[in-house]
């Protein structure tokens, strides 16, 4: 989870490891995670965090989070309590690393003397952490949830990660829904029926271009001009 903040503070918010993953995904990242049996059975995590750190640290302009040309504000979850953490100062990498340690997948991040885990355990879209930093005028990009299966995704961390989005979009319209109401916030709208899993790699490209097509037609119908639109963010299904 990333906050950057202006005069007029805006919000940006994501919790992705798909580039990590799709980079673990070759059998070298699953090492000695195998007993006899074919069980995962490595206590700690699954996957190391080395080809993300890589990533960032390579593409990352600057340090320390305080080097940013805007203010940004990293949000993690102190594992051990469950409390949301906000990082604005010390080593970028590092904080990054932490906000995306989803839990079982990757290990927690040893950070300020906090174990630190995937921000959206305890606030995936940092909405009330914009607000109490006086942000007055929200801008969410929430990336939505597989609404259009016809069956479960097949595989026990496919599963898992469906549920994880579908408790993600219900605390943000939770955290949306409990906002003063002198606080504006824009939603764009997620994709719209979407299908596949959040551990499919094979369709980023394609999803990609897609919500920036329906961004932009957002943005010229409006978008910014009605506040308070939740767009596809609450439970719903389409018949196949």
């Amino acid at each position: 989870m990333v906050l950057t903040m202006r005069a007029t503070p805006r919000l940006k918010g994501s919790s992705d490891w798909t580039r990590s993953g799709a980079d673990c995904a070759g059998a070298t990242c699953f090492r000695d995670v195998e007993d006899d049996n074919g069980f995962l059975y490595r206590r700690d995590f699954l996957v190391t965090s080395d080809a993300l750190r890589q990533i960032v640290e390579e593409n990352l302009g600057y340090r320390n989070l305080e080097d940013a040309k805007l203010p940004v504000h990293i949000v993690a979850t102190h594992i051990l309590s469950g409390g949301t953490v906000v990082m604005s100062e010390g080593p970028a990498a590092q904080a990054i690393i932490a906000s995306a340690a989803v839990p079982a997948a990757f290990e927690p991040v040893h950070f300020n003397d906090l174990y630190l885990a995937d921000g959206a355990v305890s606030s995936n879209t940092p909405v009330t952490v914009a607000v109490a930093r006086g942000a007055r005028r929200l801008i969410v990009l929430p990336t939505g949830y597989a609404c259009a299966l016809e069956k479960p995704s097949a595989g026990s961390v496919a599963n898992a990660l469906h549920a994880q989005t579908l408790l993600i979009a219900r605390q943000l319209m939770n955290e949306l829904q409990g906002l003063d109401h002198s606080i504006d916030y824009f939603v764009v709208p997620p994709l719209c029926p979407l299908t596949g899993s959040p551990y499919d790699f094979s369709q980023t490209s394609e999803l990609i271009e897609r919500a920036a097509r329906n961004t932009d037609a957002w943005l010229s119908e409006g978008g910014l001009d009605h506040p308070g639109v939740h767009a596809q963010l609450s439970t719903h299904k389409h018949m196949h």
